[in-house]
């Protein structure tokens, strides 16, 4: 139990975020009522233990507390707080929701919020909404350990969850999805959730075998079984090549010649070079802004990368981390606004520009508060949740805006790396502490103020500034330094 003083009030919690476990002890009170974590940024009501930001799914546990005589009394059943039970279906409205974890999070809001009407997520994949951010973090855990939530448990609370049935198109006028299978489905409201899908090499020899995209607990597990032992080469500088790497060099991988091509100039966040030296210490070659001109192979399977200098590189299995498109192919030539990556573009209220017609995650461009309401796509698991959310509030016509800070964090070599905000054009920064030391703090700012900020070893640093940006309140590079 978590006993929390706010003056002369007290509040007695769970003692660990139900997300990953970690100690909120050792998390920040803000503003008298959240509790935030202060490993990845969860943050929870003191006297209800209710979610007031992803990426829980979880509220804590809340338990009576009295205080006599100068002593404070807590009284405690075990007790695994669940979403009320779905009753039968009264309302007329539906909701055809295609699937990922903001569609998730909206579908179990409605119910939270008292929606009895009938609830339809539907998915190309095989699975329930799984935790993507540990495909390229835990490559050996079988799909089933990855789930948010049991099939079960969206059984219990009546969602309806509908595999293997990936959306081709959308009628908005006669609100109708139809799916690969010849079916179709009407809705009331519905959700597109689509999320994003890893960018294609386009270099000769992208078909060969033991080319590998990450997008699926299958591809996962399957690269992780071929690299054991062999010649490796990873594309893309992006969080998740660096991933690959830090999970290639665990045992189940060991023996693996690690190759890692970072091609272009992109302005990377500055605690980048800290994971690059990392891995080259654990034996990692890294080609930083090289091109990869060409895939050669031998019966079919891939055996040579071919960089535009002309050095060639064994390649035994070729992973591609070069980035992502939004997974909005499927809604070419209607009527819904999308900016010219494809992405939908919505308001802070998830709305896009047709009527009962919502969005979110990966697969949307919205109002960033740290951008100034500059558009952006953020790919965090913890944005999508909040999206998710305020969708659902928005369907119920319960006006609510999207009000949160970004939060992600990675883990590399057993070491996690915090980030929150938006460092989007960022054009100075403050360093605390010493990357080769380990132990760091980095501001980044735009315009002479902190839009975001980074750490290692330093925790809950990054999590109080995510609650003080949350406030609103600015930071200036001088309090920075």
């Amino acid at each position: 139990v978590l006993l929390v003083r706010n003056r002369k009030e007290f509040s007695a919690l769970g003692s660990r975020c139900p997300h990953y476990g970690a100690p909120l002890s050792k998390g920040r009170v803000l503003k008298g009522h959240r509790l935030r974590c202060p490993w990845h940024g969860a943050c929870f009501n003191i006297k209800t233990g209710d979610i007031e930001e992803y990426p829980s799914l979880d509220c804590l546990p809340c338990f009576k507390v009295t205080v006599e005589d100068g002593k404070v009394f807590v009284t405690a059943k075990k007790k695994v707080p669940t979403l009320p039970a779905a009753t039968k279906h009264n309302q007329h409205l539906g909701l055809a929701s295609l699937v990922g974890v903001a569609a998730l999070v909206c579908a179990e809001t409605l119910r939270q919020e008292g929606f009895t009407g009938r609830i339809i997520m539907a998915t190309k994949e095989e699975h329930a909404p799984y935790d993507k951010s540990k495909l390229s973090k835990e490559m050996n855990m079988k799909a089933e350990d990855l789930y948010l939530r049991k099939p079960e448990f969206l059984s219990a609370h009546d969602i309806e969850l509908w595999t293997e049935k990936e959306a081709v198109s959308v009628d908005f006028q006669k609100q109708k999805v139809h799916f690969m299978d010849g079916s179709s489905q009407k809705y009331n409201q519905l959700l597109i959730a689509t999320g994003s899908h890893s960018s294609f090499l386009k270099v000769p020899g992208a078909d060969l075998q033991n080319v590998h995209l990450l997008q699926t607990p299958e591809d996962s597990s399957k690269v992780l079984e071929l690299a054991a032992g062999k010649n490796l080469v990873i594309v893309g500088a992006s969080f998740i090549g660096t991933s690959f790497q830090r999970a290639l060099c665990q045992p189940a991988a060991r023996g693996a010649n690690e190759t890692s091509l970072q091609p272009g100039a992109a302005k990377l966040p500055a605690w980048l070079p800290l994971p690059f030296q990392m891995l080259q210490n654990k034996g990692v070659k890294f080609y930083m802004k090289t091109e990869l001109y060409e895939l050669k192979g031998k019966d079919g399977k891939v055996t040579e990368a071919i960089l535009a200098s002309g050095e060639e590189l064994p390649a035994d299995v070729v992973v591609v981390g070069i980035g992502v498109s939004p997974n909005s192919a499927f809604l070419k030539g209607t009527s819904i606004a999308r900016d010219s990556s494809g992405a939908i573009l919505v308001n802070l209220r998830m709305q896009t520009n047709i009527p009962n017609v919502f969005a979110a995650g990966d697969v949307v461009s919205f109002p960033v508060a740290l951008l100034n309401g500059e558009r952006s796509s953020i790919h965090h698991q913890q944005v999508a949740e909040a999206h998710g959310s305020i969708a659902a509030f928005n369907m119920l016509k319960k006006q609510k805006e999207l009000h949160t800070v970004p939060f992600f964090w990675t883990t590399m070599l057993g070491k996690s790396i915090r980030y929150a905000g938006c460092g989007k054009g960022y054009t100075d920064t403050v360093v605390k502490g010493s990357l080769e030391q380990q132990k760091f703090l980095i501001f980044y700012i735009r315009d002479g103020f902190v839009t975001a900020a980074a750490s290692l070893n330093c925790d809950p640093m990054v999590s109080l500034i995510a609650e003080v940006l949350y406030s609103g309140e600015q930071i200036s590079k001088e309090e920075a330094e």
